[in-house]
């Protein structure tokens, strides 16, 4: 069992879990995730590390509510514990000194991305970041992002704070702006990272292509056992089955087929809704 030694509302239904974890926290790398149970008869949920503390022997986890499972995690408090905390798994960002970068993340993705801003950061890279989400009160971790970047930009979609608009708006301005060869539409960045909703990561993607620029993408896919057996989380790259468990969750945002990827995400919504429905009934009979 895992011991929540930190919970924090970050924004409505968006929780923060700091997790005593102590042999996770000593192997994780930004960009890896764990697979949790919240209790014996749960099912699998993949969340991503968003911080860890060496020292402390601490994990954070940053998860939405939005079915059963999460809801069931979104009510356990300080002191409970998590029945199965699983990691840390799949293959870790590829931190370098790239020059000039920029980090987009989208809603709950901003989670994943700080991690990865900030050793990007530490490995000596200029990090322009780029958060959104659709109102203010729904954007998370913003003081951390800072902290995490040389730059960072907001944009929420209806303009109640920063930039109006998605955040592949925001970035393609700010690619445009620094184009530095006409010919090619080269700008000054060497590399992006992308994480979010799949929509927005593809959005991402439309953009970066046309300026040919790397860009990295966290896939999202449904997830049962975390460890390459089952086959759930397969997406296809560049034309072949990939698994995002192991062979992930990082992949080129160029070569994913996301159009397959959200076709996938909606195969057990309906199971999911009507569970979440139950679920929520039985809690007011409760009361």
């Amino acid at each position: 069992m895992f011991k929540i030694v930190r919970k924090k509302e970050l924004a409505p239904d968006i929780t923060q879990f700091d997790v005593e974890a102590p042999l996770i926290a000593k192997k994780a790398l930004a960009g890896q995730f764990v697979v949790i149970r919240v209790h014996e008869d749960g099912e699998r949920v993949p969340l991503t590390i968003a911080s860890y503390d060496r020292d402390k022997g601490t994990i954070t986890l940053v998860a939405m509510r939005v079915g059963k499972s999460t809801a069931l995690l979104a009510e356990l408090n300080q002191g409970d514990v998590i029945l199965d905390l699983v990691g840390p798994l799949g293959e870790p960002s590829e931190i370098e000194n790239y020059g000039k970068v920029v980090c987009v993340g989208g809603g709950v993705g901003i989670a994943p991305v700080l991690p990865i801003a900030k050793e990007l950061k530490a490995a000596g890279c200029h990090v322009v970041s780029i958060i959104g989400a659709k109102t203010k009160d729904l954007l998370i971790l913003e003081e951390e992002m800072q902290e995490a970047s040389s730059e960072l930009h907001i944009c929420t979609d209806d303009g109640s704070k920063g930039y109006k608009g998605f955040v592949s708006g925001l970035l393609e301005d700010m690619l445009q702006k620094d184009i530095i060869d006409e010919k090619t539409s080269k700008t000054g960045f060497s590399k992006c990272w992308a994480i979010g909703p799949a929509i927005m990561m593809a959005s991402v993607v439309q953009v970066t292509k046309k300026y040919d620029l790397d860009t990295i993408v966290s896939l999202n896919s449904i997830m049962v056992d975390g460890t390459g057996m089952c086959g759930a989380c397969r997406v296809e790259v560049g034309g072949k089955t990939k698994f995002v468990c192991v062979d992930g969750p990082e992949f080129n945002g160029h070569e994913v087929n996301f159009d397959l990827l959200m076709s996938r995400q909606q195969i057990y919504c309906d199971h999911e809704g009507i569970c979440y429905d139950m679920y929520q009934e039985e809690c007011k009979c409760k009361k």
